[in-house]
């Protein structure tokens, strides 16, 4: 079979396994929401091993590293589009997290990580003082 090499084409192939496109980023795809009093992220890691993981927090700062494994270099390889390597992505967690109570499971290929707000971010309510006098208001 004759295949003419398209130096542009490769090129993009380069930049679509670096960079990522919409439909397969190169980085791990996440999801993030709050529930009640935490704050969930999961992350997409299908074919990792759970002990090539590594979750690391400094200051207000979450890191999170990953490495999927190459393929058997003996394999003639048909097609390869799932990223191997080592992963790595940060996220910047608010002042109103509790870094120290920081949780992570993972369960079918998928990183869940949970923050809990911090007491003090918590909404709470307060108490108003009242009679026919002037008082000061204090919190409960």
């Amino acid at each position: 079979m004759l295949m003419r090499t398209d130096p542009f084409r490769e090129l993009d192939r380069v930049a679509q396994q670096v960079l990522g496109t919409t439909a397969r980023p190169a980085h791990m795809p996440m999801d993030a929401w709050r529930d009640d009093d935490r704050f969930v992220v999961e992350f997409d890691l299908p074919g990792v091993r759970p002990e090539s993981l590594d979750l690391d927090v400094e200051r207000n700062v979450l890191t999170v590293h990953a490495e999927r494994g190459e393929t058997d270099p003996d394999l003639e390889m048909v097609a390869s589009e799932r990223p191997r390597g080592i992963f790595s992505r940060q996220l910047f967690l608010g002042e109103n997290l509790d870094t120290e109570q920081i949780e992570a499971s993972y369960h079918n290929g998928v990183l869940r990580v949970t923050v809990p707000i911090a007491e003090k971010a918590k909404s709470r309510k307060i108490e108003i003082a009242h009679s026919n006098e002037h008082q000061a208001i204090t919190a409960a």
